[in-house]
């Protein structure tokens, strides 16, 4: 795998859900094309996610469809919305096997062993949290969940729920959350805090790593313990009496899965700026959210600043303009500011992130709660754009070589606009790469500083490739005093450097 991977998020429900339409039939991981999957790995795309394979269950689905808030959520999401196409959360978990509807386990086997075969590596979800309600740990095991009282189901009934057990038994459990909104009704909270259940959890990750090649761990902070003391409190002490376990779970569950899989990745989505604590808690890489964020502001100095971060931490991070979580980048970004956010983001270092769907433009966030999604029509010009920049990410300088963020001057004393620009530089021994984008509103000019070695005394042809433009440079300028650059509002341009 390089140094700087790219992975591609498939919502599984909607993709299986649309080839079955075209099979006439429900569809399974088996029915996905072999032209589909070559089409990924050419595009250079290294890992695959597919979203939410797991075993999901009736209530979780039931809680879903009784919800009158997410019910009209969906039908802003798909207008001809009926009842069936509401499938509930893919992250009300029952078991950690191979949905029914997909072809369970072996099917999950042989998409693996398909991928494999176009050097495309797997991953997979795991819902550390919560689990769902009809979940058979509720009532074989509910000490692993957190448990609340009488009164808290009186006062907070968003949070709680009586649950029946064995023997006439009830209790009250606490529904998954974190301790910012209230709780998700189709969860229960798990108990990272009993010893027994640690185990258990740990051996279930196992099982999950045996059956792929990676796991995004969706909301990864909230099992930190000053998150889990923050948002439960006293109530997070094992119901059944036995002594609490304090230490971090990442710090211990990481290593034991790697020591069964070396190679395994582990991908934490993560906020709250706790990305390097996790990344130091074994993550291989941790959702860049802050970048995100600057992106979409957008102005340039905030997104040029955070791009000064530790080089470790840059390197474990993952860069995206949207995912399931967020508004589609289509509808998010203007025309052109999507094309130059896209650059910045999916040309520096780290895990390159894309959401299937965003190539096309897609605009339409469909509820994860939803089994089918709205037909769009592709924005060529947009897929266009896409097809070059991932052109430039399977360069082999922008997968492993040497990343620098570029200093940048006035172009003349008194004209600030070189503020707007964020340039920077790849080098892998003769290959050579400068990206450079104008992210603001105005015209802008500036110096840039190339920290490249190898200029000097060679003339070069710079070739953008995200257009047809050529120019000519003296290498001992570009050395000395530097790329001059007069981009429009919003430009960008990728350059290759070659000798003449």
């Amino acid at each position: 795998m390089s140094a700087n991977p790219s992975l591609y998020q498939i919502n599984t429900r909607v993709v299986l859900q649309e080839r079955g339409v075209a099979l006439g039939r429900p569809a399974t991981l088996d029915d996905l094309e072999d032209r589909f999957l070559d089409d990924v790995a050419a595009k250079g795309f290294e890992w695959v996610w597919f979203l939410g394979v797991w075993q999901t269950g009736d209530a979780g689905r039931a809680i879903s469809r009784s919800n009158a808030k997410l019910v009209e959520e969906c039908r802003r999401d798909l207008p001809d919305l009926t009842t069936d196409d509401i499938a509930g959360s893919p992250f009300a978990i029952v078991a950690y096997t191979t949905h029914r509807d997909f072809g369970g386990d072996p099917a999950l086997a042989r998409i693996r062993a398909r991928l494999a075969k176009r050097n495309l590596k797997l991953l997979l979800d795991f819902v550390p949290n919560h689990t769902a309600p009809d979940h058979p740990w509720v009532t074989s095991r509910p000490e692993y969940y957190i448990h609340g009282s009488d009164e808290d189901l009186l006062h907070q009934p968003q949070n709680y729920a009586r649950v029946h057990l064995p023997g006439n038994k009830t209790t009250v459990l606490a529904f998954g959350r974190d301790p910012y909104f209230d709780g998700w009704s189709d969860t229960f909270q798990l108990n990272y805090r009993h010893a027994g259940f640690r185990e258990a959890r740990i051996a279930e990750l196992g099982s999950i790593a045996d059956r792929c090649d990676g796991v995004r761990c969706d909301m990864a902070m909230l099992l930190q313990p000053q998150i889990i003391q923050r948002t439960w409190g006293e109530r997070s002490r094992p119901a059944d009496g036995s002594p609490p376990k304090d230490n971090p779970f990442w710090n211990e569950a990481i290593p034991a899965i790697k020591r069964r899989h070396p190679g395994f990745t582990f991908i934490a989505e993560v906020y709250w700026d706790m990305e390097w604590e996790l990344q130091q808690a074994g993550f291989d890489y941790t959702y860049d959210k802050r970048l995100y964020d600057r992106l979409v502001t957008p102005q340039a100095t905030p997104v040029r600043e955070h791009l000064m971060a530790d080089p470790a931490f840059q390197e474990h991070s993952l860069r995206f303009l949207e995912n399931h979580d967020e508004p589609r980048a289509a509808a998010v970004f203007p025309h052109e500011v999507h094309q130059s956010a896209a650059t910045i983001a999916l040309l520096t270092r780290g895990l390159r992130f894309i959401h299937e769907g965003q190539l096309e433009g897609r605009k339409v966030h469909v509820s994860m709660h939803l089994g089918r999604r709205p037909r769009e029509p592709v924005d060529e010009d947009l897929q266009a754009f896409y097809w070059r920049l991932l052109e430039c990410m399977r360069r082999p300088e922008v997968r492993d070589g040497e990343w620098h963020l570029a200093g940048v001057r006035p172009a003349w004393a008194g004209n600030p606009t070189h503020a707007q620009l964020v340039v920077s530089s790849w080098q892998q021994g003769e290959r050579r790469v400068v990206v450079a984008v104008n992210y603001g509103p105005t015209q802008a000019q500036g110096y840039v500083t190339i920290r490249m070695s190898g200029l000097a005394g060679k003339n070069f042809i710079l070739d953008d490739l995200l257009s047809e433009s050529e120019y000519h440079r003296s290498g001992d300028e570009l050395a000395s005093g530097g790329l001059y650059l007069d981009m429009p509002a919003w430009g960008r341009q990728v350059f290759e450097l070659r000798v003449e």
